[in-house]
């Protein structure tokens, strides 16, 4: 079960989900990430300091890069792009 939704190319991230299903991952392509809403969420790169997730934020994940979120003090809204070229 993941810890998000996917409505509309919108994911929502549910702060009740359990920390334990923010887990280090990677995917299979690069993405553009724009935060939409939430506040206290983290991301952080694999050998890198997590950063703060603020509304209009946007950064590109690499594909293979390992990654996570850190929870916040509400949900938090994203917008995934996965077309960057």
């Amino acid at each position: 079960m993941n810890p998000y939704i996917d409505d509309g190319g919108i994911r929502t991230f549910d702060i009740n989900a359990l920390d334990e299903e923010f887990v280090w991952h990677r995917d299979n392509e690069d993405r553009v990430i724009e935060i939409l809403e939430g506040d206290g969420w983290q991301f952080q790169a694999e050998n890198a300091l997590p950063f703060l997730l603020k509304p209009g934020l946007k950064f590109e994940i690499k594909a293979g890069e390992y990654h996570r979120i850190i929870k916040g003090i509400n949900d938090l809204k994203i917008r995934i792009n996965r077309n960057i070229n």
